[in-house]
């Protein structure tokens, strides 16, 4: 299955904190790929982002405890059995829609279980992305690299994967380790990864929740440490028993 008849068939989940100036223009972007569904998930935001993102035509899904860890785990239970392949991507605008289907089509395909959207090889708008993001990409490709021998260059929120092999990962990080989590439970079970380039663009309103804050920027930088840590070391360990935090069950 591939083209326009794989899409009919690709979850587009988007988790949401604050974003009514973008989300809309988001949502109408998606949609216009073709995808089978647009879930929203409303983090807990205080303006009208889940009022837009619904009357653009996406399902919205409130997940009042924020955590970007717990938006994409609730955005992921939501998706409906119809939906083989779901697709994460940004509320604030920076992902580029336009590549969703260069991120699907090796998953619908076949040819790759795990397919992420770089950023750093793709084209940047200057100053969409920080120079700590760049770092921490790198930094993260290096320790994807040597621990697992795949080759990351980015934990860009555009990314795809076959909806059932997703739930059985077993995710459980409930805020920034959410992405780098994904990369490194795909890599320790086996699965075919493949980083294709995609554009990035500054964010269409708003105000970052990570990068444009020192705080919050190193609280994220730390988050995202201590899970490649604790991650690597349950791998090696063997020990990956332990609940998960997205359930098995779908809609």
């Amino acid at each position: 299955m591939t083209g326009q008849d794989a899409l009919r068939h690709v979850a587009v989940v988007i988790p949401c904190l604050d974003e009514e100036e973008a989300i809309a223009a988001v949502v109408r972007d998606v949609l216009a790929e073709g995808v089978g569904e647009v879930i929203v998930v409303d983090n807990g935001s205080r303006d009208r982002t889940a009022e837009r993102a619904a009357a653009a035509g996406g399902r919205v899904v409130s997940e009042p405890v924020r955590g970007y860890g717990r938006a994409c785990a609730a955005g992921l239970a939501a998706v409906g059995a119809g939906s083989d392949i779901v697709c994460f991507l940004d509320g604030d605008g920076s992902d580029v829609p336009a590549f969703l289907p260069s991120v699907v089509a090796p998953v619908a395909a076949g040819t790759a279980d795990f397919v992420m959207g770089s950023r750093l090889r793709g084209q940047r708008e200057p100053g969409s992305m920080t120079p700590q993001q760049l770092v921490a990409g790198r930094i993260a490709g290096v320790l994807l690299r040597l621990t697992y021998g795949v080759r990351f260059t980015d934990m860009s929120p555009l990314r795809a994967m076959r909806t059932d092999r997703l739930l059985a990962l077993g995710m459980r990080e409930q805020t920034y380790g959410w992405n780098l989590e994904m990369q490194m439970r795909a890599a320790g079970a086996g699965l075919r990864c493949l980083e294709v380039p995609v554009d990035h663009r500054c964010r269409r309103g708003g105000q970052s929740k990570v990068s444009g804050n020192l705080a919050a920027g190193l609280s994220a930088a730390w988050k995202i440490s201590t899970t490649f840590m604790r991650l690597a070391w349950h791998q090696r360990a063997g020990r990956l028993s332990e609940p998960a935090v997205v359930p098995v069950a779908r809609r």
